[in-house]
Order: C-alpha cells, then sequence, then structure tokens
C-alpha cells in the first residue's frame, strides 16, 4: 500500500485521528518543556557566568559569589599576586554595598557596585560610555534606575552611604556624574542597581577595613588550564573560596536538582502516554481492518510489508503530533519561563525553559522511537493474523 493509501486510512475516521494527533501534540509538548527545563537553567546560568569571559570567581570562604553579605577581609594582596600571575590575563575586585538616592520626597535604596573598570565582568554598556580605571566621578546606571529616577546620561546625582537606621541621615555622600546605562549581568527584573570604582562604592558601604571586596573576577590567559589555575589560587590562597565556572555551575545543579528531577518524572509520563495513544489507535484500527489485511496477505503481500505498513502509519501520526506538539511547547514554555523568572531575587538573564537545536532534535527522536514501539504490537498482530480464518469470519 502507499504512502496516499495510508494517509487515507488515517482519513477514515478523522475526529479519532484527529483526537489522537492532538493527544500526542500535548504528549510532545510536554516532553519539549521538560527536556528544556531539564538543561536550560544550568545552559543560561553558564552563559550568563561567561557573559564577558571570566573563568574563575574568588568570594568570601564557603559562599557563592553574591550569596552572602560577607566579604573578603583584603583584597590588595590577592589582586598584585593576580597580577604577577602570567596565567591570569585580567583580575577585577567587585564591592557590593546598599546606596541611596533622594528621589523627589522619598528615599531610595539601590544596590551599588563597585568595580574596577579594566577588569570587569558584571555589565554591557547598553548607552552612553564605560569608566575608565581612573574615573573616581562616574556612575553607570541600570535602566530601571533611569526609568524611576528620570536621570538622563551627563546628570550629576548625589548617591549616600552608611545610613543611620533610626535617623535616615547618611554618614558619607558623593556627587557622581552619570556615565552610562547598562545591564548588570546578576540583576533580577526591574531591580535598581548603580555602580561605580570599587573605591567609591567600598567608602559608600560598610567594607571591613577599607580593603575588602564581595569577590574577584578572573579572566585566564589564552590557553591555560582554567582549572588548574583555579587550584593553584585556592591553594595559594586556603582563606578564600576560589571557583571556576564549571565549580559554579556543578553547585548549582545541585541546587536546583529537583526541577531536573521533575522534569525526568514528567518526561517519561509524556512518553508514555504517547506509547499508550498511538499503540491503542493502531491496534483498534488493524482490529478493524483484519479482513483487508487478509485479503492483501491472500494476494501474495508479504508479511513484511503488512508490519511496514502498520509501522508506517504509527510514524505518520508521530510525526504529526511531534510536529503540533514542538509549536505548542515552545508557545508554553515561552509562557512559563515568564512566570518562573518572575520570581523576585532571580536574575533577568536567567531562563529556566531554553530552546536550542539539540533539545529540538532530542525531543523529535524520542517522540518517533516512542511511536515506533508503540506499533510494534499492532504490527506484530496484522502480521500474524490467520488468513484462511479471518477470510471465513468476515464473509459471515
Amino acid at each position: 500500500m502507499s504512502l496516499e493509501g495510508i494517509v487515507r486510512n488515517l482519513l477514515r475516521h478523522p475526529i479519532r485521528t484527529g483526537l489522537v494527533v492532538l493527544g500526542l501534540a500535548v504528549s510532545a509538548a510536554l516532553l519539549l518543556d521538560m527536556t528544556m527545563l531539564a538543561g536550560g537553567m544550568e545552559r543560561s546560568f553558564r552563559a550568563m557566568l561567561l557573559s564577558r569571559g571570566f573563568q574563575i570567581r574568588i568570594s568570601p570562604k564557603g559562599t557563592m559569589p553574591f550569596d552572602t553579605d560577607a566579604t573578603i577581609a583584603r583584597i590588595t594582596p590577592i589582586l598584585e599576586a593576580l597580577r604577577r600571575d602570567p596565567a591570569v590575563a585580567v583580575a577585577g575586585p567587585v564591592v557590593g554595598a546598599p546606596v541611596h538616592v533622594r528621589l523627589g520626597d522619598s528615599l531610595r535604596t539601590m544596590v551599588g557596585y563597585g568595580i574596577d573598570p579594566a577588569g570587569q565582568g558584571l555589565y554591557q554598556v547598553d548607552r552612553g560610555r564605560d569608566l575608565d580605571a581612573r574615573d573616581t566621578t562616574g556612575l553607570l546606571i541600570s535602566e530601571a534606575v533611569a526609568f524611576a529616577s528620570g536621570w538622563r546620561i551627563g546628570d550629576t546625582v548625589t548617591v549616600e552611604g552608611r545610613l543611620d537606621p533610626q535617623s535616615a541621615v547618611a554618614q558619607i555622600e558623593r556627587r557622581l556624574v552619570v556615565r552610562g546605562v547598562v545591564t548588570w549581568s546578576y540583576d533580577s527584573k526591574d531591580q535598581l542597581s548603580v555602580g561605580a570604582n570599587y573605591r567609591v562604592i567600598r567608602r559608600l558601604g560598610r567594607v571591613p577595613d577599607g580593603d575588602g571586596a564581595s569577590m574577584v573576577m578572573v579572566k585566564v590567559a589564552e590557553g591555560e588550564d582554567v582549572e588548574a589555575v583555579a587550584e593553584r589560587i585556592a591553594a595559594a590562597f586556603p582563606d578564600v573560596q576560589v571557583s571556576s565556572v564549571a565549580a559554579l555551575v556543578a553547585q548549582f545543579r545541585t541546587r536546583m536538582a529537583y526541577f531536573q528531577q521533575l522534569s525526568l518524572i514528567l518526561a517519561t509520563i509524556s512518553l508514555v502516554v504517547g506509547v499508550l495513544l498511538v499503540g491503542t489507535i493502531l491496534t483498534i484500527t488493524v482490529n478493524e481492518r483484519l479482513g483487508e489485511i487478509a485479503v492483501l496477505r491472500a494476494i501474495g503481500v508479504s508479511r513484511a510489508r503488512i508490519v511496514q505498513m502498520v509501522m508506517l502509519e504509527g510514524g505518520i501520526l508521530t510525526v504529526a503530533g511531534a510536529a503540533a506538539g514542538i509549536i505548542l511547547g515552545l508557545v508554553t514554555a515561552r509562557r512559563l519561563d515568564a512566570i518562573l523568572t518572575s520570581f523576585p531575587g532571580l536574575p533577568a538573564v536567567i531562563s529556566f525553559f531554553v530552546a536550542d537545536p539539540a533539545a529540538l532534535a532530542r525531543t523529535t527522536m524520542l517522540l518517533v522511537a516512542a511511536g515506533l514501539l508503540a506499533a510494534g504490537y499492532p504490527a506484530w498482530l496484522a502480521a500474524r493474523a490467520p488468513i484462511a480464518a479471518t477470510l471465513r469470519a468476515e464473509a459471515e
């Protein structure tokens, strides 16, 4: 029987076939979403860490970068040693501290990032210009700050620090000039963040002994082994936490293990549902067409050809369901991602569902394999049907 004939057989019962394809589409969409969820967060987290090419983070002992308010007490000896190391291309300190600005009648608290412009991996300049190494009066702001404050590039603004919790009076303030609007890699959606030279933010914040930092970002020289450099730094400075991107991703994977377990369970359920749908509809179809199959066998059509016909029918159903399911899965993934990434505290660049060619290919192959597996029993049933007995039963 030709491909056209197989399609005609499926269209004999359009409502039934349509419902099966719809069920397979839902199953395929769930499988695709769970495939994207299983690896999407990890890939987006890795991309965030490597957005500026810095492969190593040095943070306070026992913490991940910006995981707590802890700081590295003495950063200068570490920076000097790193900058002498030929395996280190760039090393830049980062300080995080709350700062305050007065907008109208209200006092707004913002996240203040102190950076060394020559060695930063925290932001991308959207408009305006970057700071330079000697710029101690420049200020970088996020789009959210620009919207909330109305500040423009070139405006001179007052940034306050070390706010007294009882009197709400700042112990220190600095007049800074807005140099540019940037996207901060670690910011959550609509987070109010500003950045300046790390010495400025260190003075505005409550950084211990004036020589502290929240972390140091390290870019390894081209051709050097990242893990080997990280191990050497850790051995030289045992009082700090040295983490390569690979180690940070592994820690992230551990923390997010329940998402991967959930995705595995739901993906398995979707595959089982797909197998049951295809297997059930093909078994019903074969039972309805046993007389036709017996006639084909009687005129010389081989069992292998009968098996091929049933398997091809299952493949057509599966491919149709997979095609519809991929479209449905991409739409639902975008909606689900928007909901999950709206949770407070998550960096805006993190995505839970990341569509990539590998995920699409993996989903398609799994569905096709499941469809062929499901078609196995109905195909065996059709091939083993007794010719004479079936013809007599049809004649009666």
